[in-house]
């Protein structure tokens, strides 16, 4: 499917390419999963969810079985005397938390992204606000995330200029890679791309 996709993405520049050969086009490519697991607090949002399931869903789980097995038990020992349409509502009802139980796994966890998502709102705003300014500060025309679309150069992998712009701490393999592509002139916490690495002699 990747494959495809590749193939139709570069097929559908190519005729952008013939159909405009006076423009400038310039593409990038973005992992926003990168970015995100190095930004400061990330760590918080998995003790987030933990404590998500175990305060609300554990909860609401525990209230599914509660009622399942407190109306089929009330059922089973009345049902002999209930009405016709109330041993319908009952039979509804039960079949209601049965199910709710049975799906609870496809539940958790729709319920637990949709969470996630709120959780990682911050952070991704925060990430977007960087990249749109590297977009319009490089004058990149076409941005594809980097599983569907590979460019060979290093220059064009927004993922590193958008960690120096937020001036995020990184791992030694992460400030090589920005360090290359700064020409091994500068590194995220340092900030702009024209300053050199190295300070002034007598600062710290």
């Amino acid at each position: 499917m990747k494959k495809v996709l590749l193939v139709s993405m570069a097929f559908a520049l190519s005729l952008f390419v013939s159909n405009k050969s006076e423009a400038q086009i310039k593409i990038g490519v973005f992992d926003e999963e990168t970015v995100l697991s190095v930004m400061p607090g990330i760590q918080k949002v998995d003790t987030l969810l933990q404590k998500y399931v175990s305060d609300s869903l554990k909860t609401e789980y525990e209230f599914e079985i509660y009622q399942y097995q407190t109306k089929d038990s009330a059922f089973k020992r009345d049902s002999a005397t209930m009405s016709p349409s109330l041993k319908i509502a009952m039979k509804q009802e039960i079949a209601k938390h049965f199910m709710a139980i049975q799906n609870w796994q496809q539940y958790q966890q729709q319920k637990i992204q949709v969470k996630q998502q709120e959780f990682l709102r911050p952070f991704l705003e925060k990430i977007y606000t960087a990249l749109d300014l590297v977009i319009k500060e490089q004058k990149y025309t076409h941005v594809f995330k980097k599983e569907v679309f590979i460019v060979a150069e290093k220059s064009d992998e927004l993922m590193l200029r958008v960690i120096q712009k937020m001036k995020i701490p990184v791992p030694k393999e992460i400030e090589e890679q920005i360090k290359a592509l700064n020409g091994g002139g500068t590194t995220p916490t340092t900030g702009g791309g024209s300053k050199p690495a190295t300070k002034p002699a007598g600062k710290n």
